[in-house]
């Protein structure tokens, strides 16, 4: 599964919200995000120190330079983010979940103070998701656990960087900082799809400028297979959708037994299709290197981050490669009701041809 990145805001009151599940979610999730605080240490004492490593000195040095650039060129309100590092005791900072209904492409969503509605519900603890993630499947919700390399609050606290960001490799390491510095300049209640294309606009575009910068050629070389990998998987993951979509729109007219082995069918051909592809890729593909399975969930989840990207990347384009008058047009775009800005953005789509 690609790296993945999670709006994560953690400024809630636990107080006056009710149900006891309701409270231990949020006490998980202000615990484990102010332990992932309080065990920061400044990037800048790691760097001049001998305390740690040749090899993640020079990924420290390249968190402090990539942090320098968002700011600089992409004009990226970057605060206090990224300025302290954490190492974890695993690869991923926290898990995500999602839960589709089993004849749906429309992802269950979590409402919250603040922040509104997503379609994932984030944890610090893997078997606190699993937990949920049991109780979806017994009622008949296809279901997916992602590990989340990163999150963002927002700008709501300083974003430490960590080991799940430094074990990755340094161009996916500096596009993963983008995405999360992306998401302080937009977010839209209940619209994970445009927050999250949005990020993934900024992440490529950033990247395609810094390694053009840093004149990595082989790094830039990689980025654009990972780009190839997932512009065709786009491509199978809407065939597919469309295909189920309108078997869905038929659940009312079609025996049970009928829908269950036309979608079995749909995601047998999508999930063949795709190892078929990725068989010959040097790298994980967007849906991981040959997955066993496929479901609704790992459909919406992938469309989460790609659903609008391309639409994102055009409007830059539209706005002469001008980050801050993108960000302008991009906040006048959220302030569209749903329906605008979904045909806004695949009228968009429509008009881009990659140049990568």
């Amino acid at each position: 599964m690609r790296q993945l990145s999670q709006i994560y805001l953690l400024l809630l009151l636990v107080s006056g919200l009710n149900g006891c599940t309701t409270i231990g979610y949020y006490s998980q999730a202000i615990d484990g995000h102010m332990s992932l605080m309080l065990a920061g240490e400044p990037v800048d004492e790691l760097i001049s120190s001998n305390t740690v490593s040749p090899e993640l000195q020079r990924k420290l040095l390249t968190v402090r330079r990539a942090r320098l650039f968002a700011v600089d060129t992409l004009e990226l309100p970057a605060g206090g983010a990224f300025t302290d590092y954490v190492e974890l005791d695993r690869p991923w900072v926290v898990v995500n979940l999602i839960a589709v209904p089993e004849f749906s492409l429309e992802p269950h969503r979590w409402c919250y103070p603040v922040l509104g509605c997503q379609a994932y519900r984030g944890y610090f603890s893997l078997k606190d998701a699993q937990r949920e993630q049991a109780a979806f499947r017994e009622d008949g919700y296809d279901t997916f656990i992602g590990g989340v390399s990163a999150y963002s609050t927002l700008g709501w606290f300083d974003d430490p960087v960590h080991s799940g960001f430094t074990r990755l490799s340094e161009e996916r390491m500096v596009a993963l900082m983008f995405h999360e510095l992306a998401h302080r300049v937009i977010y839209i209640d209940d619209d994970t799809a445009f927050n999250e294309s949005f990020a993934t606009a900024v992440e490529l575009e950033g990247l395609r400028l810094w390694l053009t910068l840093e004149g990595n050629s082989a790094a830039f070389q990689r980025a654009l297979e990972r780009l190839q990998q997932r512009d065709q998987t786009v491509a199978l993951v809407q065939k597919a959708t469309n295909e189920l979509a309108q078997l869905y729109r038929q659940q009312e007219n079609l025996p049970l037994q009928q829908l269950r082995q036309r979608k079995s069918d749909i995601l047998t051909t999508l999930l063949r299709s795709y190892n078929q592809l990725s068989e010959h890729w040097n790298q994980p593909g967007p849906l991981g290197r040959s997955p066993a399975a496929l479901n609704n969930a790992n459909l919406a989840l992938f469309q989460q981050y790609n659903q609008y990207v391309t639409g994102f990347r055009q409007l830059l384009r539209d706005n002469g490669d001008n980050f801050p008058a993108f960000y302008r047009s991009v906040a006048k775009l959220s302030e569209k009701p749903a329906d605008e800005r979904i045909r806004a953005l695949n009228t968009l789509s429509e008009r881009f041809e990659e140049y990568l």
